[in-house]
């Protein structure tokens, strides 16, 4: 039975990846930073037949994240989903929130890093040996039309920056497959009521996406339909 770790998984994208994952026999670790309130979630691990676990974890919390490591030492781990993310609030030129800034960054870039370094022993020892971030489309400078949404957008490109070099890094040593992928503009409590796509379309094309990545598309920046962005 394949196996999947996925954060964020109280809501939103991250809900739904273990709801597919799981209807689709695989494995599930739910990483939840509440999981008593997460209901939802719950719910689907009671009706599972033991294939999804909840596991309570804010990877803002580094200990925490080698805990759990250590507690699924020697379990093989098909695929890392580092869906845990916040956008933050929109800010603007001449009144950035630093504060917030490190918040954002610890969140969407450093705590991804702190997983695959955490669990790339799980990873390898398995048959798909697949990390992957949950990105967006606002972490493309080659599609910034807009501006604003600063500690966003870098943090976002920054978590990009790691991908490409866990693939390098990863591929060189252990044969690991690194990705980022972009959930397309999702009617989550982030995107909004008028965001484009729902959320199952989106993660069953993140899916898709997923399941074919090789060799060729490692280090590279995928939207959920399969088309490749601009960094």
């Amino acid at each position: 039975m394949p196996a999947v770790l996925i954060t964020g998984a109280s809501r939103g994208i991250g809900l739904e990846l273990v709801r597919q994952y799981g209807a689709a026999g695989w494995e599930v670790q739910a990483c939840a930073r509440a999981p008593a309130g997460a209901t939802e979630l719950q719910g689907l691990a009671a009706e599972s037949g033991g294939r999804i676990a909840v596991q309570s974890l804010d990877v803002t919390d580094f200990g925490a994240i080698d805990v759990l490591a250590r507690r699924l030492e020697g379990q093989a781990l098909d695929v890392l989903i580092n869906c845990a993310g916040s956008m933050g609030s929109r800010g603007s030129f001449g009144a950035s929130d630093f504060a917030e800034w490190e918040r954002v960054f610890r969140l969407n870039a450093f705590a991804p890093m702190k997983m695959a370094e955490a669990f790339v022993s799980h990873v390898a020892r398995s048959g798909e040996k697949k990390i992957v971030a949950v990105s967006t489309l606002m972490a493309s400078m080659g599609k910034n039309s807009m501006g604003g949404f600063y500690a966003y957008r870098a943090s976002k490109a920054a978590l990009n920056a790691i991908v490409v070099s866990l693939a390098l890094d990863l591929g060189r040593r252990h044969g690991i497959i690194a990705a980022a992928l972009h959930p397309g503009w999702v009617r989550t409590d982030m995107g909004g009521a008028r965001a484009d796509i729902d959320v199952a379309t989106s993660v069953t094309g993140l899916r898709k996406v997923i399941a074919a990545l090789g060799k060729a598309e490692s280090g590279r920046f995928f939207s959920y339909d399969g088309s490749e962005l601009p960094w």
